[in-house]
């Protein structure tokens, strides 16, 4: 980058600008995600399937996710950023148009996997462009805000704006195409704004997919971070999996009740990417990760003894969800960052989002359906007790990145990735 575009006024712009579009781009990956979990009594009236089917389906687009986040860096390489941004928004939004068409549960298994995919393209690349347009006193705060949207739209928004659509539409089909049409503009939206850093992709094309894998993994925190992602999600996709029927079956909470205290989860989720990433900036990312996985572990604790009040309950999930998905955010974003050069970076985060993608949200919802069946439907909180727990055990092995303080940093309001590294270096 030459010296004329760091003190660009433009830059400053730039930034928040590319933050807001992609951090909508995230909150409209969750909404296409989750909008079927309410819609599905429909879907399964329709096209006869059962609570099972459910699970594939979310399986499927679970793991798809996650094997794309893998292999998204040699992607990258060939296509550009702003290539593979632009184009797997625009295919999730199509793909989730398509699901109005669906005539059965092999439609919607391809269709889920491939929005899967498409989504864990988008994911990685989103963290990493976040990453390169933010000044590093901003990095955390900014992922925060990049990633904020995702649990608002998906998990708290997401059942309202479902249940607004079927009852004006009368027709799940219908719900699935209105959701799919914003993606189509802020794909537009993120073509036109969006300027790539000059002399970046000539980095990353230096070296093949398999290559820089084995970097990345030689890096700082990156193979602690696979371990503690995995930490974070088995506490998260548990909750989000098992803990509606934890409140109706065990604590005897109405529906209604129970989708009070379960949109706790968007709701804490947002706030708390808005809060504990820039703290990080603050305090650093060690002491903020160790603190954060401490507080979701006493919060689960006292989940797992609480009498059915919504509004205890609606406090505990907050304040768990108010952690994990903090956690989730530093984990990918800048504990990942800040262990790699700029040339590692898709690939190390493909790594982290990826392999959490797949061993948390596929293997620990199977481990806590296991639990429930074996042992009771009390037992999930015991797995998301023991990710948090081992959460908080592998983050005291954290190396601590050096941050940059505030008071170092030029005044102006300029984009300065680190580019203290080459790959050469690595």
């Amino acid at each position: 980058m030459n010296q004329a575009s760091l003190t660009s006024p433009r830059a400053g712009r730039h930034e928040k600008n590319m933050v807001v579009l992609l951090s909508l781009g995230f909150g409209l990956i969750g909404l296409d995600r989750f909008i079927i979990l309410p819609l599905f009594p429909a879907i399964m009236r329709d096209l006869g399937m059962n609570y099972q089917d459910l699970g594939n389906l979310s399986a499927a687009l679970a793991m798809a996710w996650g094997f794309a986040a893998l292999g998204i860096g040699g992607l990258v390489d060939k296509l550009g950023r702003k290539n593979v941004l632009v184009g797997s928004l625009l295919l999730v939004s199509a793909l989730s148009g398509l699901s109005a068409l669906a005539a059965g549960l092999v439609t919607l298994l391809l269709l889920r996997a491939l929005m899967g995919i498409c989504e864990g393209m988008f994911t990685p690349t989103g963290i990493t462009v976040t990453i390169e347009v933010s000044h590093p006193s901003r990095r955390g705060f900014n992922l925060g805000i990049q990633q904020a949207l995702f649990p608002i739209l998906g998990l708290a928004l997401g059942p309202l704006i479902a249940a607004s659509l079927l009852e004006t539409l009368h027709s799940w089909r219908g719900v699935f195409a209105i959701v799919a049409l914003p993606g189509f503009l802020l794909a537009w939206l993120i073509a036109r704004h969006y300027t790539p850093v000059a002399g970046r992709a000539r980095l990353h094309r230096r070296a093949g997919t398999f290559s820089t894998w084995l970097l990345a993994l030689r890096h700082g925190n990156i193979r602690l971070n696979i371990l503690i992602m995995f930490c974070i999600l088995s506490c998260q996709f548990v909750l989000c999996a098992m803990l509606p029927n934890y409140l109706t079956d065990h604590l005897r909470l109405s529906t209604m009740a129970m989708a009070f205290v379960i949109s706790a989860i968007g709701v804490g989720g947002c706030v708390g990417q808005l809060i504990i990433p820039g703290l990080s900036d603050l305090y650093g990312r060690k002491p903020v990760v160790m603190l954060s996985f401490a507080a979701s572990a006493a919060l689960v604790a006292i989940l797992s003894m609480a009498p059915p009040q919504p509004w205890l309950l609606f406090c505990l999930l907050f304040g768990i969800s108010f952690f994990n998905c903090s956690l989730t955010c530093l984990a990918v974003g800048p504990l990942t960052s800040e262990s790699v050069p700029p040339a590692l970076l898709p690939a190390a985060t493909g790594i982290v989002v990826g392999l959490g993608e797949i061993l948390g949200g596929g293997a620990s919802p199977a481990l806590a359906g296991f639990v429930a069946t074996h042992y009771g439907l009390p037992a999930i909180l015991r797995v998301a007790l023991g990710g948090s727990v081992g959460g908080l055990a592998l983050s005291c092995l954290l190396k601590s990145p050096e941050i940059i303080p505030p008071s170092s940093l030029p005044i102006s309001d300029e984009i300065m990735p680190d580019e203290r590294f080459s790959l050469e270096e690595a």
